[in-house]
Parts: C-alpha cells; sequence; structure tokens
C-alpha cells in the first residue's frame, strides 16, 4: 500500500487556502506521519479562478466539474469546502464512488440532510470527518486533558461565545453567508457551531436549550455576484436590495447531560471582535480560560492551591509536553490559525491509515446539527427545548 494518500478538493477560497496550506506543511512537520498528503486536483466552478489557486496553493491539475472529479480512480478522498448548500450533494455522490471524505462544517443545511450523509458514508464504509479546527488547538487539548482527567472536579458550568463585527455596515452587500438557501443559519450555524462543538468535546452531550435571534439588518443591497455583474463580494451604488434571510446574533442557554449549565453567544454585531472565540469552564477544583485571539495560552486556576498563591495562571501551550507542539519550534515559540487544520488533517492521515474513523466525524457533525435546530425551535416556540427531539 502506498504511503500516498491522493487528494481532490472543492472549493478555493478561504477554507481552500487553509486546507491546502495544511497539506502542504504535513510532510514537512509531521514527516513521520503514516500516510502523506498527494495534491492531485483542485475543483472550483470558475475556471480562471480555479486555475490561478491550483498555481498558488500548488495542486498538480484543476477541474471545474466536481461530479467527474468524484468518479476517477486516482483520487482517495474528497476535501469539500464549498459553500454549505453543496456539501450533501457531493458526500453523497463521492461516497457512492468510495471516497473518504472530510467536509467543512455546519456539515448541511439541515438536520435531516446531514442524517442522510451520514448514512450515505456508513452505507458506503468510507472514512468521514467534519472541519471543527478549533478542537485541534494545543492549549484546547489542554483543557481537553483537564477535564478528562477530573482536574477540574465536577464541571459546573461552560460558557462561550463568538464575536465578530465584519457585517455591521447596513451597505454591506448580500453575499451568499447571508442566505438561508446556502447558508442554512448566520451567527448561529457559522460561529455557534464550533462553540457547540467545544462544548460537546470538552463538557459532552447536551439535553435541552432555551435561545433568542435577531437579524438587525433585515435588507442589503445584492452582491454583484448574484446580479451577474462581477464576481467580487461588493455591491454597486443604488443596487437592488435583498432580504436577509439568516440570523445576525443568537444566544442560548443549555442544560448538559452531565449537569452542567452552558451559556453561548454568537454574533456579528460585536463592534471591535474581529473574531473573538473565548470559552470558560467551572468546575469543583478549578477553572480554564481560553481565547483563540490568545491562542497559544490556557489560563487556568485550581481550588486547591495554598491560599496566598491562588489564582489564574497563563500557561503557554508551547512545551513539548502540549499536544502537537513538539512538532513545532522550540518553547515558547508560538504557533497560528493555519496550524490548527494541520493537525486537523494529520488526525484525519493517521485514521485512514490505522483503519479507524476520525473524531470529529460526520457523527459530530449531525449532533451539532442538532443543537443547532433545537435552538432554532426553541426560538420559533420560545420554549425549552430537549435534544432527544429532534
Amino acid at each position: 500500500m502506498s504511503n500516498r494518500l491522493r487528494i481532490g478538493m472543492v472549493g478555493y477560497k478561504f477554507m481552500g487556502k487553509a486546507h491546502s496550506n495544511a497539506y502542504r506543511s504535513l510532510p514537512m512537520f509531521f514527516p513521520n506521519a503514516p500516510l502523506q498528503p498527494e495534491m492531485s486536483v483542485i475543483c472550483g466552478r470558475n475556471e480562471q479562478g480555479v486555475q490561478a489557486a491550483a498555481r498558488q496553493f500548488g495542486w498538480t491539475e484543476s477541474v471545474t466539474n466536481w461530479r467527474d472529479l468524484v468518479k476517477r480512480n486516482d483520487i482517495d478522498l474528497i476535501d469539500i469546502n464549498a459553500p454549505s448548500d453543496a456539501h450533501k450533494e457531493i458526500v453523497v455522490e463521492a461516497a457512492l464512488h468510495g471516497k473518504h471524505l472530510f467536509c467543512e462544517k455546519p456539515l448541511a443545511l439541515s438536520l435531516a440532510d446531514s442524517r442522510d450523509m451520514l448514512q450515505a458514508v456508513e452505507e458506503a464504509g468510507v472514512r468521514h470527518m467534519i472541519g471543527f479546527n478549533y478542537r485541534f488547538s494545543p492549549a484546547v487539548q489542554l483543557a481537553k486533558q483537564l477535564v478528562k482527567s477530573g482536574r477540574l472536579g465536577k464541571i459546573y458550568h461552560f460558557r462561550a461565545f463568538f464575536l465578530q463585527d465584519w457585517v455591521m455596515d447596513p451597505s454591506f452587500p448580500l453575499v451568499w453567508r447571508l442566505q438561508k438557501e446556502v447558508a442554512g443559519s448566520g451567527s448561529h450555524g457559522d460561529l455557534g457551531a464550533h462553540l457547540i462543538d467545544l462544548a460537546r468535546f470538552l463538557v459532552g452531550e447536551f439535553h435541552e436549550v432555551i435561545g433568542m435571534s435577531e437579524t438587525f439588518i433585515k435588507q442589503r443591497p445584492l452582491a454583484l455576484e448574484m446580479s451577474g455583474l462581477s464576481s467580487k463580494g461588493s455591491a454597486e451604488a443604488n443596487a437592488p436590495m435583498g432580504e436577509v434571510t439568516v440570523d445576525d446574533a443568537t444566544l442560548f442557554l443549555a442544560r448538559f447531560a452531565g449537569g452542567a449549565l452552558g451559556s453561548f453567544e454568537a454574533t456579528r454585531f460585536a463592534a471591535g471582535h474581529r473574531s473573538t472565540n473565548s470559552f470558560e469552564i467551572n468546575g469543583s477544583l478549578g477553572s480554564v480560560r481560553f481565547d483563540f485571539e490568545r491562542m497559544n495560552e490556557l489560563e487556568v486556576y485550581f481550588t486547591q492551591d495554598e491560599e496566598d498563591v491562588q489564582g489564574f495562571r497563563r500557561v503557554l501551550a508551547t512545551d513539548p509536553a502540549h499536544k502537537y507542539s513538539e512538532a513545532w519550534w522550540p518553547a515558547g515559540h508560538t504557533i497560528g490559525f493555519e496550524h490548527t487544520f494541520t493537525h486537523e488533517m494529520l488526525e484525519m492521515l493517521s485514521a485512514i491509515s490505522e483503519g479507524r474513523q476520525p473524531v470529529p466525524n460526520f457523527h459530530d457533525g449531525v449532533a451539532c446539527q442538532a443543537v443547532l435546530e433545537a435552538v432554532e425551535r426553541s426560538v420559533e416556540e420560545r420554549r425549552w427545548v430537549s435534544i432527544e427531539e429532534m
């Protein structure tokens, strides 16, 4: 068996660049990985754009038809980072042709679709992974170990927020992320999905939720790409208006199956916050705090410290004692956003080589989608909604 995994990637924008960088970094920093990626084919609808991406990112070939790509015998895995409305169709077709799957979050536009996708990959017997990259920060891995080992004691609280401000200008155009039929939801599915996954990873399963949401700017000028005038994500003066069909902000409370309480906030209307992804966990023996804007650090507090030195301490998760850190730079030399994707792809390739499912996988994608939709039902019906209802 070759130690190369031949990859066909659908999508070449933000996540396409992040994934490409991860594939290129793996052989240099994790040379002993049981499989190594071969960047075979990149796919996108715009021929000129995808050809430029192939040259820039280092792909051998570019194509414009994903249906042909998933049938090819010289491709082992399909990596999907296209808009959310394309996920299901590509996954189902690729699974039928025996391809392993990596799919960015959210898994699908709906819980029903995500369950169909899970059924497709299970029936095909292929490996499958979902892109929740924040799990793969060394500091988050440290938080996981502190919870799992019991060093924080019984967990009482998980609170989290993901704050951005990039659509606050009312003249910002109606891009695809603001259209429910393409994106599925707004800040809730885009940002809140990451918080939900981190909560499940660190604290456990959700029991019930109650939420509220708001769309602050209900109409926006149509993007030029929508009116056929340009491929740019911008609007011209006096452009016709279109309806925003997703949430600008969603907040919800949760009870976890293990008894902990949770609070969550996802918004694109938090002025001054470019991308603040943060959580805090409180237990009977201690607490941890994490902010991705300082992603190499975990603040840790233990109640059993001597009284005169109690307080949150800053742990810099760059020593070899912390997961993944030994592969990168000497202790104290920090890593960044892009490294989480390299760790993510390492997990995927290692799992395929070892004959197991990667983690997180489509089961986690379905579980996340169930919480997302439970919150949406709660908003509509103004009540607590149990995850078992979904």
